[in-house]
């Protein structure tokens, strides 16, 4: 599945599950399991719970996803991008 056909939303990281898994509530109150995106476990980023998180989801099984950007404190959740 490419990249561009995921379906993008935001939500916080409330637990870490075993086996590299997270359970993520998002905006919508919806829970999900996302795993960590290729680029973000090359790069060492860490997520911990409590961190808000922009979230790649799969239009066939929209309860499981990848974890794509860690957002920053007070950051609205428009992903990486220009910061001016």
């Amino acid at each position: 599945m490419a990249k561009d056909d995921l379906i993008q939303a935001t939500g916080t990281v409330e637990k870490i599950l075993g086996g590299g898994r997270y359970q993520i509530t998002l905006e919508t109150g919806q829970t999900v399991t996302a795993q960590l995106s290729g680029r973000m476990r090359r790069f060492r980023i860490r997520v911990i719970p409590g961190d808000r998180v922009q979230v790649g989801l799969s239009p066939y099984d929209p309860t499981h996803g990848f974890i794509t950007f860690r957002l920053r404190e007070g950051e609205a959740g428009g992903g990486p991008g220009p910061s001016r």
